[in-house]
C-alpha cells in the first residue's frame, strides 16, 4: 500500500544526478591504502577543487538526498531563549577542539547546510580521544562538503582545511603531522580547526527538459500545468529547485487523474565556462486511472455505515488528490472520529481504478469546553458545554449547551457601575442538541433541539422556550438541504407592551459551503438561505413568514493565504404581520459582532416614532475585511461594516444604513483564529459609544 496524497509526490520521486567533471590527480593524490580513507569523492580536484571543466570522469550524487542531522545546540535551562554554547574545556583524556568556517561571508545560507552535513562541527561537544581520531574525522568531512556545495548550486568551489595550523588534503596527506600537533595541546588549549570555503560562483539551472519515459519524447505540456512549468530563468542550481518543480509536476499529474506518476531519471549536464547547468527529466506517467473501491478500516466503535455515508466518491470517476482530501474532511465532520488518513493503493483494478483504503481513529467519547467572551459595550459573557460523540454506537452526538452574561453594560442608559446590576439583568440560554448521522445508512440525518433563552436589551425584553426536529440531506460534503417542525412559546415585553405569543413553524434552509477551512477561510464561498412559515395553530400563534440568507465570498491574493479579501451580505424579511404581533426576538436588528460593529447589539432598527429601535421586518447587512498576515501566527484585519433593519417587508431605506471601520488583530492558533476587533462608528449620533472592542474565536464571518 502506498501512501496518499500528502506525501506520494515525495515518494515517487528519485533524483539521480550524474554530475562529470574533471579530476586531476598527482601522485600523492591516489588513493595508496591511507589510514585516514581519503575521499575521492565525485569531480574534485582536492585542494579541494571541484574541476571547471566537462566530463571526464563522473560521479553519482543522489541530488538533495542528504540527510542532515540537526546540529548540536546548547540551550539555556527551559529551552527559551538560546543560551550561548559553552566551549568544551581542555583535557588530558581527550583531544576536544573549537572550528571555524571561513570565506561564507557572502554565501547567504551557506554555512548552515556546511554545518549540517559536517561531523566535525556536529560532534564539536565530543571530543576525539586521540589526534588520530580528530584528523580523520576532519578527512571525512571533505566529501560531504563538496556534497553540499553541489546541492546548494556552488560546482566551482575550494575546500580547504587545516588542524593546528596544518593543511590536511582529502587523501590523508597531512593528517599525520597535524594529529600530532594536535597532541601536543592535549591538557593545555583547544585543537582550532579552521574550514576555508571558496564558494566561487553560483551557478543557475538553465534548460530543463521533461521526456515521456514511455517513448522518449517531450512530455506533453497540456499534461501539467502552466503553474508547474513557470521558473526563474535564473533559478540557482540547487537540489531544493529541482525537488520542488518535480514535486509541482508530479502533483500536477496526479490532479490529472495520473496517480502512479514518478520520476524516472534526472540527467544534468554542467556547463562550467558558463556557470550554468542543464537538466533532463525523465517522468513516466503511468496509466490514466479513476476512483476504485474505498475500503474503511478502524474505529470499531462507530457503525462503519455511518462513516460510508460521509464518503462521496463513487467509483470510476476521475482521481485526483483533491478528492481524497475533501474525503478526508468529510469524514472528519463525524465528532466520533479522530483522524482520517487515506491511501491509495499501489496498482490498478482490473477496471483501471486505484483502490482507495480510509483508515479512522475514534475521539474521546465524552467531551467538555468553556470559554468567555467580551465586549465594551455589550458586556461579558461565559460558556460551557458537555457532550457524547458516540451516544449509541452509531456516532450520535448529544450536547448541551449553556451560556449566560450581563446586561445591560458599559454605556448603556440604566448601568450606572457594577452596583446598578441586579438578578433579572442576567441573560443567557440553554441549549440541548441530538444528531443521528446517516439514518439507515442514508445521507439523511435526524436533528432535534430544545432549548430556554432569557435576552435583555435597552429596547426589549424576553424570555422563551423552543424545541425542534429535522432532516438534513446531504448531497455532498459541501451541499445539504434540511427540513422539519418548530414551536416556540414565550414571552416578550417591549414599547408595545407585554406580548404572550406562541409559534408553529415549518423551517427550511439550503446550505453551501465551498470554503477551505471552517475558521479561517482563504478561497471560496458560503450561502446560507432559509425559509420559515409560521401558521395560525393556536389562540395567541403569530402567523407569518420569515427569511433570512447570507452568503460570504472569500479570495486569497496569494498562493499562501497571507492576503484575503472577505466579503459578507445578508437580508432578511418578515411578511405577514404587523410589527407590533411579531415577536421581539424575531424582528430585525442589526448592530453588535457579527453584524456592523462599533455599535451595541442589536441597537440598529426602525423606531416607529417612540425615539429608540424597536426592530424591523427586513435587514440588509454588508462587511469587507482585508485580512493580511504578518507572521505566521498574527494577522490585522481593516474593516468596514454596513447596515440597518427597515419597518417595510423589503428594504425601503427609510432607515439611514449605519456604517463603522475598525480594525482586528487576530492570532492564529491550530484551532483558529483568536480575534479582537476595535470598531467605531461613522457619523457617530449622542449616546452612541466612541468605540466598541470585540474578542471572540474563528473570524468575523
Amino acid at each position: 500500500m502506498r501512501e496518499g496524497v500528502e506525501t506520494s509526490s515525495e515518494k515517487r520521486i528519485k533524483t539521480y544526478l550524474t554530475i562529470g567533471c574533471v579530476v586531476k590527480l598527482n601522485a600523492m593524490d591516489r588513493l595508496q591504502g591511507s589510514a585516514y580513507g581519503a575521499a575521492m569523492f565525485g569531480s574534485v580536484r582536492f585542494e579541494v577543487k571541484i574541476a571547471k571543466r566537462f566530463l571526464s570522469a563522473t560521479a553519482l550524487l543522489a541530488f538533495g538526498g542528504l540527510e542532515a542531522a540537526s546540529p548540536v545546540r546548547a540551550f539555556d535551562l527551559f529551552g527559551l531563549f538560546g543560551a550561548a554554547e559553552e566551549a568544551p574545556e581542555p583535557s588530558p583524556d581527550s583531544l576536544p577542539y573549537k572550528i571555524e568556517f571561513a570565506g561564507l561571508d557572502e554565501a547567504e545560507g551557506l554555512a548552515r547546510s556546511l554545518q549540517d552535513v559536517s561531523n566535525t562541527w556536529r560532534l564539536r561537544l565530543q571530543a576525539p580521544p586521540s589526534g588520530a581520531g580528530l584528523a580523520r574525522r576532519v578527512v571525512a568531512d571533505f566529501p560531504r562538503l563538496a556534497e553540499a556545495l553541489w546541492a546548494s548550486g556552488y560546482y566551482d568551489a575550494e575546500i580547504r582545511a587545516t588542524i593546528v595550523g596544518v593543511p590536511v588534503r582529502p587523501d590523508g596527506h597531512g593528517a599525520d603531522v597535524a594529529a600530532a600537533a594536535a597532541e601536543r595541546l592535549r591538557g593545555q588549549a583547544l585543537a582550532p580547526i579552521r574550514m576555508e570555503i571558496v564558494p566561487g560562483p553560483l551557478f543557475r539551472l538553465r534548460k530543463v527538459a521533461i521526456l515521456d519515459a514511455r517513448d522518449g519524447k517531450p512530455l506533453d505540456a497540456a499534461l501539467l500545468t502552466k503553474k508547474s512549468l513557470q521558473r526563474d530563468a535564473e533559478e540557482p542550481a540547487r537540489a531544493a529547485a529541482l525537488q520542488s518543480m518535480q514535486a509541482a509536476w508530479i502533483d500536477a499529474l496526479r490532479a490529472n487523474s495520473f496517480p502512479l506518476a514518478k520520476v524516472v531519471a534526472a540527467k544534468p549536464t554542467i556547463s562550467h565556462p558558463e556557470k550554468a547547468m542543464d537538466v533532463v527529466v525523465t517522468i513516466d506517467p503511468g496509466p490514466r486511472a479513476g476512483i476504485g473501491e474505498v475500503r474503511t478500516s478502524g474505529s470499531p466503535g462507530i457503525d462503519p455505515d455511518v462513516i460510508r455515508s460521509f464518503i462521496y466518491l463513487e467509483e470510476g470517476e476521475p482521481y485526483s488528490p483533491k478528492k481524497l482530501a475533501d474525503l478526508r474532511k468529510s469524514i472528519g465532520r463525524l465528532e466520533a472520529v479522530g483522524s482520517v488518513k487515506a491511501e491509495d493503493g499501489e496498482t490498478l483494478d482490473a477496471n483501471g481504478n486505484l483502490p482507495i483504503f480510509v483508515q479512522t481513529s475514534e475521539r474521546k467519547r465524552h467531551a467538555v469546553g468553556a470559554d468567555a467572551f467580551f465586549s465594551n459595550v455589550d458586556g461579558p459573557g461565559l460558556r460551557a458545554y458537555w457532550t457524547d460523540r458516540n451516544l449509541f454506537g452509531g456516532a450520535e452526538r448529544l450536547r448541551f449547551d449553556i451560556e449566560g452574561g450581563l446586561a445591560p453594560f458599559g454605556s448603556s442608559a440604566s448601568y450606572t457601575g457594577l452596583s446598578s446590576i441586579r438578578l433579572n439583568d442576567v441573560i443567557g440560554r440553554a441549549k440541548a442538541s441530538f444528531v443521528k448521522p446517516a439514518l439507515f445508512g442514508s445521507r439523511e440525518d435526524l436533528l432535534l433541539d430544545a432549548g430556554v433563552v432569557r435576552e435583555k436589551t435597552d429596547y426589549y425584553w424576553a424570555y422563551y422556550g423552543a424545541a425542534s426536529a429535522s432532516i438534513r440531506h446531504r448531497f455532498s460534503d459541501s451541499a445539504s438541504v434540511q427540513a422539519g417542525l418548530e414551536f416556540e412559546r414565550g414571552h416578550s415585553f417591549d414599547a408595545f407592551g407585554p406580548h404572550d405569543y406562541s409559534l408553529l413553524g415549518f423551517p427550511l434552509s439550503a446550505n453551501y459551503d465551498g470554503t477551505d477551512d471552517l475558521l479561517a477561510p482563504t478561497n471560496g464561498f458560503r450561502a446560507v438561505a432559509n425559509v420559515t412559515p409560521y401558521v395560525r395553530a393556536f389562540g395567541d400563534s403569530v402567523g407569518m413568514a420569515q427569511s433570512k440568507t447570507q452568503i460570504s465570498g472569500y479570495k486569497a491574493l496569494d498562493d499562501d493565504g497571507w492576503h484575503v479579501l472577505a466579503g459578507r451580505v445578508a437580508a432578511g424579511s418578515i411578511l405577514g404581520a404587523s410589527i407590533e404581533n411579531i415577536p421581539a426576538s424575531h424582528r430585525f436588528f442589526a448592530g453588535g459582532g457579527g453584524s456592523v460593529r462599533g455599535y451595541r447589539y442589536r441597537s440598529l432598527s426602525p423606531d416607529a416614532g417612540l425615539g429608540f429601535p424597536v426592530g424591523g421586518r427586513s435587514l440588509l447587512e454588508g462587511s469587507v475585511e482585508a485580512r493580511i498576515k504578518v507572521t505566521r501566527e498574527i494577522g490585522i484585519v481593516p474593516f468596514y461594516d454596513i447596515g440597518s433593519a427597515f419597518s417595510s417587508p423589503v428594504p425601503d431605506f427609510r432607515s439611514s444604513m449605519r456604517s463603522s471601520v475598525g480594525l482586528g488583530l487576530r492570532y492564529y492558533t491550530g484551532i483558529g483564529p483568536i480575534r479582537l476587533d476595535v470598531a467605531t462608528p461613522l457619523g457617530r449620533r449622542p449616546g452612541e459609544n466612541r468605540f466598541a472592542i470585540f474578542i471572540g474565536v474563528g473570524e468575523s464571518f
